[in-house]
């Protein structure tokens, strides 16, 4: 086991060099690299000194199990990031590691007060009742820290859709499907091993040992897999221009809007002409500062007209354009060679599984059941 932890440790550093030579930087990139080095420096410590750390030096074994506490602030802040246009941490996302800089800052005084320190344990002794209130308040904070923040990030996974909708005409490699999986498996099994260790706690069974390898194998995956698909992943609100930003929830969208109606109608002509004439959906990758650029209209106008005019989304709005392509091209005789994948393709979608659930959706019909449906008729 001490050599799988090794090679983990090994793979973290490699992974913070890739991700260093990376250009440019974005914010997630800076956190991914601070979050490897805590969890390479973390494992191989642990690979290295884990049978002298928890027997000979409890205070020191304590402070290093607190280092729990920032596998869930790290995921939570580098899934905000990849949510964002900005390439600077706010100094209140700093308050995430209050918890863990509390729990240190409390072994570091009782360290001083021998009656105190020689109470602190983390595992099974005698006089296990013994024990500090405000230690055991704080390994409880440590084992509740990574579900609520696994907790925490599957609901930002929420919002991350509705921004999606709201800014493309597309999901494909911006819906991190591969982090989405990733917290929902280790969020399992990583609560699965909190309540391992809390029963190993409360009516000892299991072993220690049993419970610090199950945890430090779960880092050891995660850290490889977060390092590879992390050092691969690129901005998804990366828009240029001072006038590009997130269309975010409806709740913050048109807060202060000053569109008037008579504008408001105005913009809605120029948007259906251009959508008419231009067709710009037949572009894969059109978004909705692309569009705005391309039409003049504000981007914060040109949202609210397609909510609350069309009561609709960006993605949706653009994706019936590309569904009526497609049916206008399986009836044209020009098409008759083509798939109809290639169709699809062709009318701006750009993959299979989008088209397939899209044009379902609005046709209550696969693609294959509506070009069948022609030629019964």
């Amino acid at each position: 086991m001490k050599y799988i932890y090794i090679i983990a440790a090994f793979n973290a550093f490699f992974f913070i060099v890739l991700t260093f030579q990376k250009k440019p930087k974005a914010l997630h990139d800076k956190i991914l690299i601070f979050w490897l080095f805590y969890l390479g420096l973390y494992i191989g410590i642990f690979a290295l000194y884990s049978k002298v750390l928890f027997t000979k030096f409890p205070i020191v074994s304590a402070s290093f199990i607190s280092f729990l506490m920032l596998h869930g602030p790290f995921l939570y802040l580098y899934i905000s990031s990849l949510m964002t246009t900005t390439h600077k941490l706010k100094s209140k996302n700093l308050l995430h590691f209050m918890p863990f800089i509390l729990f240190n800052l409390y072994l570091l005084i009782v360290s001083f007060s021998p009656e105190v320190s020689e109470r602190i344990h983390l595992d099974h002794v005698e006089n296990d009742h013994d024990s500090p209130l405000i230690f055991l308040i704080f390994l409880i904070l440590t084992a509740l820290s990574g579900p609520v923040y696994f907790g925490a990030s599957i609901k930002l996974f929420k919002t991350l859709d509705i921004n999606i909708f709201n800014n493309f005409s597309y999901s494909e490699n911006i819906n991190l499907d591969w982090l989405r999986k990733l917290v929902y498996i280790f969020g399992f099994v990583w609560t699965l091993l909190v309540i391992i260790t809390s029963l190993h706690h409360v009516f000892h069974v299991f072993s220690w040992i049993f419970c610090t390898n199950g945890i430090f194998l779960a880092l050891s995956i995660f850290v490889i897999l977060i390092g590879y698909f992390g050092l691969k992943q690129k901005e998804i609100f990366a828009y240029q221009g001072k006038d590009s930003y997130v269309i975010k929830q409806k709740t913050e969208k048109y807060s202060g809007s000053g569109l008037k109606d008579s504008d408001a109608r105005h913009y809605l002509e120029i948007l259906t002409n251009y959508m008419a004439v231009e067709k710009p959906y037949l572009d894969p990758n059109l978004n909705l500062p692309q569009l705005a650029k391309d039409i003049n209209i504000p981007i914060h106008y040109l949202s609210q007209i397609i909510n609350e005019k069309l009561h609709n989304n960006f993605f949706n709005y653009i994706n019936q354009f590309r569904v009526e392509e497609v049916k206008s091209k399986i009836f044209d005789p020009k098409f008759e060679n083509y798939s109809l994948l290639g169709i699809a393709m062709d009318s701006g979608f750009n993959s299979k599984s989008v088209f397939n659930r899209i044009f379902k959706k609005y046709t209550n019909q696969t693609p294959s059941q509506f070009k069948a449906s022609l030629s019964k008729r």
